[in-house]
């Protein structure tokens, strides 16, 4: 006897291979989904099986926040997805479902306050007049992923997290490997096995010689017993490598989004006290990464506008295209400085909302204000056509972005 699935002709399954797109292209597959399927089932180039994917923003938020979808029993199912790998270690905050997540972000929450990160800002500013100093110095035309949004967020998160400077350069090259679909399975797994073991010697050292930074919090959380050796490295590899990797993109794919609309820029020159909330904007704008992000599993049967979810079926949901969303966002794919109902997504919602929001807006604010004063004639070197776009990257953004002023 054949058993067949009852919804195979209502929900066919649709292979999303996730093409390269340039610039700040939309993603078509998405925007198709959005408009005339928002609770669909696709099947992406790794993993086994397939998913549903949730697109409408009310769906998005309830996928996203409640508890009968779970991160945890993500652990051990070759489910679908971009990359051949999972980006955070087994222990990490990212795999974890209330209470248990409750508990391990406690363990880092201190460090990511308003009052902890007003402190950065001074430090931040500094690295950023010192980064753009060499750069003017050294004269047009210069790339800025090279000389500001690079080493800005490396910088940052380094010094949040106690990495000294000479170890940065070998943390950003396991970051690049970590967070990109090119260089394979085994390629990214060693990365990330030579992250773990840098960072479990880090905290080795703090708790011989405590100091005043994130991966000297995480040791005491250790010697505590809030937190277990591995759990403690897993959160210090995933802040590291995502502040530095995603700050770096979408700091970039913000100041090309400026330079491909001059108006909004010279905009933002006449009326600079606009910037925070340009920034909102542009971060609700901006596809900031390719296909989709955290899975989840559903551990009971429950609907989603109307559809049945089984127990054990695996959702995919998107910010970006509950960003887009036309029920919650007028003309959804313009840049409009003027919006002021913007309840964007961008990083993300429920328990595995982005501890380092405010951080990135931080760095943002530090590097787009910073640009905006110094180099009023600040322009694009290449027509944006020839620019370079990173290739099977998790997170979007420029190879290169060249300028001159």
């Amino acid at each position: 006897m054949t058993t067949t699935d009852p919804l195979a002709e209502r929900f066919p399954v649709r292979f999303w291979a996730v093409e390269d797109l340039r610039g700040l292209d939309f993603d078509p597959f998405m925007a198709e989904r959005l408009r005339d399927e928002p609770v669909s089932r696709v099947k992406l180039p790794n993993g086994e099986g397939h998913a549903w994917f949730v697109t409408r923003y009310e769906d998005v938020k309830f996928v996203t926040s409640d508890p009968r979808f779970s991160r945890q029993a993500v652990l051990g199912r070759p489910i679908t997805r971009l990359a051949p790998h999972f980006i955070p270690l087994d222990e990490a905050v990212g795999f974890a479902d209330p209470p248990e997540h409750t508990r391990l972000r406690k363990a880092v929450a201190r460090a990511f306050t308003a009052r902890s990160l007003d402190q950065l800002r001074p430090g931040a500013q500094q690295a950023a007049d010192e980064l753009l100093d060499e750069m003017e110095q050294e004269g047009p035309p210069a790339d800025l992923m090279e000389h500001l949004h690079g080493p800005l967020p490396l910088a940052v998160i380094s010094d949040l997290m106690g990495v000294p400077p000479a170890d940065r350069p070998r943390m950003a090259q396991w970051t690049n490997i970590v967070l990109s679909a090119a260089p394979g399975r085994e390629a990214s797994e060693t990365a990330k096995n030579e992250m773990a073991a840098y960072f479990t010697h880090l905290l080795d050292e703090r708790r011989a010689e405590p100091r005043e930074d994130l991966a000297g919090d995480l040791a005491a959380a250790v010697g505590e017993g809030e937190l277990s050796t591995e759990e403690a490295v897993a959160i210090a590899l995933l802040i590291q490598a995502s502040a530095a990797h995603a700050v770096r993109n979408n700091s970039a794919n913000m100041v090309y989004a400026l330079l491909t609309h001059p108006e909004h820029m010279a905009r933002l020159r006449a009326e600079p006290d606009l910037l925070p909330q340009a920034i909102e904007e542009l971060l609700r704008y901006i596809p900031h990464r390719n296909a989709v992000g955290l899975p989840r599993v559903a551990t009971e049967d429950v609907e989603v506008a109307g559809v049945p979810i089984r127990a054990g079926d695996v959702v995919h949901s998107s910010y970006l295209t509950a960003n887009r969303d036309p029920e919650v966002f007028d003309r959804p794919d313009e840049l409009d400085f003027d919006r002021r109902n913007n309840p964007h997504l961008s990083f993300g919602h429920g328990p595995h909302f982005c501890l380092g929001s405010m951080l990135a807006r931080l760095e943002s604010e530090v590097m787009l204000g910073t640009l905006l004063r110094r180099f009023p004639r600040l322009r694009l070197a290449e027509p944006p056509e020839k620019i370079r776009w990173q290739r099977q990257a998790l997170i979007r953004g420029p190879e290169n972005l060249p300028v001159t002023w």
